[in-house]
């Protein structure tokens, strides 16, 4: 009969194993290269994120999709849902360039731009100025709730809500008018939906940034899972070198570690304490890792102290570290960047190419034709014209395609607002000799007579009795 108390041991062992409990992870600050160039990377995109909602141009916000209207502005350029193939474009360009500098340097983009890691640090930076360094903030979360400990995770937790708020407020004027948000938001005003996302993407980031942080990378993140599939040996990784490193152990500065049989690494663990993830690089590649090369940063600085190369931990290739040689311009390579510059360089063309402007030809489906008082085949039609463009226009409208076209649109100029769509009723004769069959091509060209780069044809059906097949 199996005892009870060993049961419940084996099964207590399984859950810890299959459900691990988080251990807070207090990552210790790092100065180096690729610490700046992380700094660098948060302050560019912070501030274009809480920058841009600001901007101006042509008196309305620079950057706003504005999706009642249906309308998606972006510094000048007005895009419509016809235009939703762009955004399909600009998606397959992301995943090109992901893979492309994934299999050039394993995952920069999580160790330098991902929003997760981005906000994560801006977080870290708030938590250190209130409750301090590493070992300070260990030493205060062990002690007794006290009032001096009250006021400080409270603070640092009003701050961080304060700043997701903004965030979330932020997100949501991408989509409402920035400065109507704002308003809106000082008069108590705001609508259900702003309200709702507001405190939705607010909570996102205070959650993800302030209490998950690894969880979201590690656990949540899919791109951990399959970024191996985009590795090969001459990928540049965050590695040790364990031929020069071990055996590890510590040591005094200045005598000679090979006669004490001992490699260069001093097994200080500073690289596990800058880890964000909680990690040991020394163990090897592992999915944890965000490629944010705080390790390398921090061992060079004991490198430095100790007067031994820089290096244990770098960014290097397997094959590298197997004592072959690297292959930076490998087929793989050349075939995401020769096509990722194809796509860039189409989508680029596309957009200079744009027309600003739209047609569409609609046929009166009530009758196929009809004759007119001077014998003359008539068809009416309904034209579409939508001016895609930030300022409005005069147009006119031309058809061709058959001998003697005659066409009313029953007034002179068209004009179109910014942005309107405008339904335009019109008549097409033609003298029934001239058709030669009873289904005929004809051609409309729509013209901005104050700009006249802005021109757009469309093809239409012409229906009639064939008087001249006769």
């Amino acid at each position: 009969m199996t005892d009870p108390t060993t049961t419940a041991r084996v099964d207590e062992g399984l859950e810890e194993e299959l459900y691990a409990r988080r251990k807070k992870i207090y990552p210790r600050e790092v100065h180096g290269v690729f610490a700046n160039l992380r700094v660098l990377g948060v302050i560019t995109l912070l501030g274009l994120y809480y920058v841009v909602p600001w901007l101006t141009w042509d008196n309305h916000q620079a950057v706003l999709f504005d999706l009642p209207a249906r309308k998606f502005y972006i510094f000048g350029l007005t895009f419509w849902p016809q235009d939703f193939f762009y955004m399909a474009w600009l998606l397959i360009i992301a995943a090109l360039a992901l893979f492309f500098f994934t299999a050039l340097a394993g995952r920069l983009w999580c160790g330098y731009a991902c929003p997760q890691t981005v906000w994560t640090e801006v977080f870290l930076w708030i938590e250190r100025k209130i409750e301090g360094d590493r070992s300070r903030q260990m030493k205060l979360d062990k002690a007794p709730l006290t009032g001096h400990k009250i006021v400080l995770k409270g603070t640092k937790h009003f701050i961080w809500i304060v700043f997701s708020a903004y965030t979330g407020l932020t997100f949501v004027g991408f989509f409402t008018p920035m400065r109507e948000l704002v308003t809106s938001l000082v008069q108590f005003s705001l609508g259900p939906w702003e309200t709702f996302w507001v405190l939705f993407y607010g909570l996102a980031t205070y959650g993800n940034a302030g209490w998950m942080r690894e969880q979201v990378c590690i656990y949540m993140c899919p791109y951990a899972r399959f970024q191996s599939a985009m590795f090969d040996h001459d990928t540049l990784v965050i590695s040790y070198d364990e031929k020069r490193g071990e055996p590890r152990g510590s040591r005094k500065r200045g005598i000679d570690h090979h006669e004490l049989g001992l490699g260069d690494c001093i097994d200080c663990t500073l690289c596990v304490q800058v880890c964000p993830t909680g990690i040991d690089i020394r163990d090897g590649l592992q999915y944890q890792c965000i490629g944010c090369a705080a390790c390398i940063d921090v061992c060079d600085e004991v490198m430095v102290k100790m007067n031994y190369p820089k290096g244990l931990v770098r960014y290097t290739t397997e094959n590298v570290m197997r004592g072959k040689g690297s292959h930076t311009l490998r087929p793989r390579m050349l075939v995401y960047a020769t096509v990722l510059i194809a796509f860039m360089a189409g989508f680029i063309y596309s957009i200079s190419q744009r027309i600003p402007l739209e047609l569409d030809i609609i046929r009166d489906r009530n009758s196929l034709y009809r004759e007119t008082g001077a014998g003359l085949v008539e068809n009416v039609y309904t034209l579409k014209l939508i001016n895609m463009d930030s300022r409005p226009h005069h147009y006119t409208v031309s058809v061709a395609g058959l001998p003697d076209l005659e066409i009313d649109t029953g007034q002179g100029a068209i004009e179109v607002a910014a942005g309107e769509v405008l339904n335009l009723p019109i008549r097409v004769r033609t003298d029934p000799i001239n058709l030669k069959r009873a289904s005929n091509e004809i051609t409309f060209t729509l013209s901005a007579t104050d700009a006249p780069e802005l021109t757009t044809t469309q093809t239409g059906r012409f229906i009639g009795p064939a008087a001249g097949a006769q």
